[in-house]
């Protein structure tokens, strides 16, 4: 049995991420958050730097299938969403098929989005880019995913948070010899 006050305080946290959610958004007219869509066309290209300072170019993946994470250290469902893509990133690292990549667009670069990092226990590899690159990607607002399939192509953009079995989802539809639904 829960507590009386569990159900007023997790409908509050409800309306919080639901207000947080909207934030983070950028278009009004643009996909509900949770709306998966499909897409087939040339993934952009990007050279961004990781934490350290060094250069990560999007075709230095080709032939695998990169989970790209679009989110920034201000928007609270990208901060919901680490423990998923911890958990994704732990379970198909060492396969070498599959590599997740968070793309941090916060304007104060290493400065901000390092402690973040740390505090969090992010585990995936971080880089770091801006808006223009979201963007590029024709994604509304954050967190959002693109999936880029091994030959380039993107495969899958989702806006809004994700759950893992999603995630399992989208990128099996996207590795080598998997049927596209």
């Amino acid at each position: 049995m829960r507590p009386r006050g569990a159900a007023s305080a997790a409908g509050r946290r409800v309306a919080c991420l639901a207000a947080a959610l909207l934030a983070c958004s950028g278009d009004p007219a643009a996909p509900e958050p949770g709306e998966a869509q499909e897409a087939a066309e040339p993934a952009p290209e990007f050279t961004l730097p990781d934490l350290a300072g060094n250069p990560v170019r999007l075709s230095d993946f080709r032939g695998r299938t990169v989970l790209i994470d679009f989110w920034a250290t201000w928007c609270i469902p990208c901060e919901i969403q680490v423990p998923a893509l911890n958990e994704f990133w732990r379970d198909h690292r060492d396969g070498g098929e599959v590599v997740v990549l968070g793309v941090a667009v916060d304007v104060d670069g290493a400065e901000v989005v390092a402690p973040w990092i740390e505090e969090r226990g992010v585990e995936y590899p971080i880089l770091l880019g801006d808006d223009s690159l979201r963007m590029d990607y024709g994604l509304p607002g954050i967190p959002a995913l693109v999936v880029v399939a091994p030959d380039g192509t993107i495969r899958e953009t989702h806006v809004g948070l994700i759950e893992r079995e999603e995630l399992d989802e989208i990128v099996s539809g996207a590795s080598p010899g998997a049927t596209s639904t």
